[in-house]
């Protein structure tokens, strides 16, 4: 199951809205398949593994393991519940079951009732928080939220005196590099109308081969220029706004509520599947995020430079899931 888990994380930020998953088979002791969900529409994990077995007459004597319940319904691909049937796996182990209501236990049903023995629950804690994007669509009706941002060594995230488009780093080139690497992670990244203003952002990942994210921006009242970073066609753009604009090729403007909330832009982002989104600034958007109890992840850059004055860095309660050192920088991460 541990080996179900580390395949299933090869195909992070490729399979949204669909889960990660990994799947092995076993014969005697010995692995004779392995596969792992590679792109949304694409064969799900427990195909790979069949089709990677090079005695399909092994399959009738075999161990399948998998990190997630696996599919009963037919959507873009059949339902690996009757692939398993096909070829007659006896005996198959099971990470989690799929909280996804077109499958949600009825996989173990159908393959118990025919004849398979099925064991639920192993590693369960580790395979949930390897699905855990996709859990939180499906559990939370929302994405999975990550908040991201880097401070200085006296507590600022930027300078008072920043000039419009030219952002202050303040961590290491290995730290931005890192951050591009999460981006082809997940679905999408949000900032507010502030942030796309000042620093100008891309919000692509060009320091890391991978999926380019859905680029939100925050813009009540339609103030940012279109010449904005945000808005070239390297990606897609959301635009929230209260105000309505005719969407062109790459940009699309959803309409909020005069008086919108938050939880209302990620229930839209729910209706539209996507499945988790890096809040990248700025303070005041992160902020409201922190204080609507509205994050799952944080993590924190802590520079050793110094601003002296600026922009204090948003406050934030949570439990300390790791630490580590990123070149010069230090990076913590904190769960909710």
């Amino acid at each position: 199951m541990l080996r179900c888990v580390e395949l299933a994380s090869l195909g992070l930020g490729k399979t949204y809205p669909n889960p990660i998953v990994g799947c092995v088979i076993v014969h005697e002791d010995k692995i004779i398949g392995e596969g792992w969900h590679q792109k949304a529409g694409g064969p799900h994990a427990e195909v790979h593994a069949v089709n990677s077995v090079d005695d399909h007459s092994l399959l009738c004597s075999a161990t399948l393991y998998v990190s997630l319940e696996p599919c009963a319904h037919h959507g873009k691909t059949a339902a690996c519940v009757d692939l398993i049937l096909k070829h007659s796996i006896p005996r198959v182990i099971i990470g989690c079951e799929d909280p996804f209501v077109k499958v949600s236990g009825r996989s173990i049903r159908k393959l118990r009732e025919a004849g398979v023995e099925v064991i639920s629950g192993i590693l369960e804690k580790k395979c949930k928080e390897s699905h855990k994007r996709f859990f939180c669509l499906h559990t939370n009706q929302r994405p999975y939220i990550i908040l991201k941002w880097a401070q200085s060594a006296d507590g600022f995230i930027a300078p008072t005196d920043q000039s419009k488009g030219k952002p202050v780093w303040l961590t290491s080139q290995d730290a931005k590099t890192l951050v591009h690497k999460w981006r082809t992670e997940e679905a999408s990244i949000l900032v507010g109308r502030r942030t796309a203003e000042m620093d100008n952002p891309s919000l692509t990942a060009r320091k890391w081969k991978g999926n380019q994210p859905l680029r939100l921006v925050i813009d009540p009242e339609l103030t940012l220029s279109k010449d904005l970073h945000i808005f070239d066609d390297r990606s897609e753009t959301w635009v929230f706004s209260k105000k309505m604009k005719k969407n062109n090729s790459t940009n699309k403007f959803i309409r909020i509520p005069f008086e919108f909330t938050l939880q209302e832009i990620m229930g839209i982002l729910h209706k539209e599947n996507i499945s988790s989104v890096m809040i990248e600034g700025g303070r005041e958007t992160l902020q409201n995020f922190i204080k609507q109890n509205l994050w799952d992840e944080a993590r924190i850059f802590y520079s050793p430079k110094e601003l002296s004055f600026g922009v204090s860095a948003p406050k934030i309660v949570g439990t300390l899931l790791c630490e580590e050192n990123i070149s010069s920088d230090k990076l913590k991460t904190y769960t909710r």
